[in-house]
């Protein structure tokens, strides 16, 4: 692939990883409201107002979703840009790293399907797979960060 520049891609790219970052943060904050919610048998403050558990539920689902989608998203942006831009594939440890955080995000979508009473695994994974990915994230940021140096002028 010849194309004359990349930094469109490059800016699709930053603006999902943003957001992705975002759907992370919204993601932690609705899980602990749901956590709360759960454990003490009282709303939190600011539930009422977003439709009590099933909304933040809902919302907590739908950020997810978008996380997903923004994740794939960049390894699609990822290999294509780097395949068009170098011709191959593994030229940093970013590539290691964000299919590392493919696969965290994956798992975590997969074990948040599993959640339910019967399944008493399923919420324990769930959350720790999401505190490994705030590692994840920061490796896959810093060594990101490293290459778009490489393509800034």
């Amino acid at each position: 692939m010849n194309l004359p520049s990349f930094l469109w891609l490059w800016k699709i790219a930053a603006w999902s990883m943003g957001l992705s970052l975002l759907a992370y943060l919204m993601l932690a904050i609705t899980g602990i409201l749901m956590f709360r919610a759960r454990t003490s048998q009282q709303f939190p403050f600011i539930t009422p107002f977003m439709g009590g558990n099933k909304g933040v539920r809902s919302l907590h689902y739908t950020m997810g979703i978008s996380m997903v989608s923004l994740v794939l998203l960049l390894l699609a942006i990822g290999i294509v840009g780097t395949l068009g831009h170098f011709g191959s594939l593994g030229h940093s440890s970013h590539l290691v790293a964000g299919l590392i955080v493919v696969a965290l995000v994956l798992l975590s979508a997969f074990s948040a399907t599993q959640i339910s009473a019967r399944r008493s695994w399923a919420r324990p994974l769930h959350i720790g797979i999401n505190i490994i990915l705030f590692i994840g994230f920061a490796w896959v940021s810093l060594t990101g960060w490293i290459v778009v140096q490489k393509y800034l002028p």
